[in-house]
Formats: C-alpha cells, sequence, structure tokens
C-alpha cells in the first residue's frame, strides 16, 4: 500500500499540471466562444433594430404573411393580364384610310373611306361620298374582312391596308 501511495504521489504532480493545462484550455475556449457570440449578438440587435419585433420568429411570421398577400395579390394582376390579352386581339385598334374623288368628272378629293378593324377582320367601314349636290356617308358593318353588303374597290382597298396596319 506504501508503494502505492509514493506512487500516486510521484505522478501528483503530473496530474495536477495536467489538469491545470487543461483548466486554461477550457478557459481560453470559453472567453473565444464568448467573444463571437457577443458579437453574434450585436449583429442580431442590429438587424432586429427598427423592425419592431422583439424576436427573430416574431419577424419570420410577419414576413411570410406579407409574402402571402404579395403571392395573392401577383396572382390576381396575372389573371387582370390574362383577361386583358383576351380582349386586346377584338379592340378596333387598327385604321385604314383612303381620300379620293368619287366622281372623276367633277369635284376634288373630298370623298373618304375608313376602316376599323381587330386582328380578326372584324369591324366596321365607313364611307362618305362627296359631289355637288350633297354628302352621303355609308357604314357597312365588317365579319372576317367581308361585309353583306356590296363593298367598292376604295373600301377593299383601306380594309387591305388596316389589316398591314398602315
Amino acid at each position: 500500500m506504501q508503494e502505492w501511495n509514493e506512487l500516486i504521489l510521484e505522478q501528483l504532480v503530473w496530474v495536477v499540471i495536467g489538469l491545470v493545462i487543461v483548466v486554461v484550455w477550457l478557459l481560453i475556449w470559453n472567453l473565444l466562444q464568448g467573444s463571437k457570440l457577443r458579437k453574434m449578438r450585436r449583429k442580431y440587435e442590429l438587424m432586429m433594430q427598427g423592425s419592431g419585433v422583439e424576436d427573430l420568429e416574431s419577424l419570420l411570421i410577419d414576413l411570410k404573411i406579407q409574402q402571402g398577400k404579395i403571392e395573392d395579390s401577383q396572382a390576381e394582376q396575372k389573371n387582370v393580364i390574362d383577361q386583358l390579352l383576351k380582349l386586346v386581339p377584338k379592340q378596333k385598334a387598327k385604321i385604314g384610310m383612303k381620300r379620293y374623288n368619287a366622281f372623276a368628272e367633277q369635284g376634288s378629293e373630298l370623298s373618304f373611306s375608313v376602316a376599323f378593324i381587330n386582328d380578326e377582320k372584324n369591324g366596321v367601314v365607313i364611307t362618305g361620298i362627296y359631289n355637288r349636290d350633297g354628302s352621303y356617308v355609308y357604314a357597312k358593318p365588317l365579319t372576317n374582312g367581308e361585309s353583306p353588303h356590296a363593298l367598292s374597290p376604295e373600301e377593299v382597298e383601306v380594309i387591305a391596308l388596316a389589316a398591314k396596319g398602315e
């Protein structure tokens, strides 16, 4: 037993030195981790500053709610755009016009024909005929570039001009 006590006493110095080294290393490691934690805390407080929210979880929940509202608004806007894109080809936005002399022996180029059509050539052609006795205006409906009423060569020409987009 005496031998055991002597062995332990001889090794006790090394054990104490080893324990001191471990404690010093743990103290240094603890200080480094505390420093990193303080830096992280400062960044977190800087990030949360002015948000009106106390913690990150509340901030993330608020952001998720706002994202949902934005997605709903975006879906509504997409529906409106889709409806508008369906209406655009139906708009009578293509126009063709020509002035001419309806009666070669008298007057000047006071007669005209104007076509208002959409992409499917649906719309109307309006013709104004002028002579010394009076002025007459005619409107003829168009479906696919054709009319149930007879079209003059000038009216056919302005429909073609409108279809080209000139």
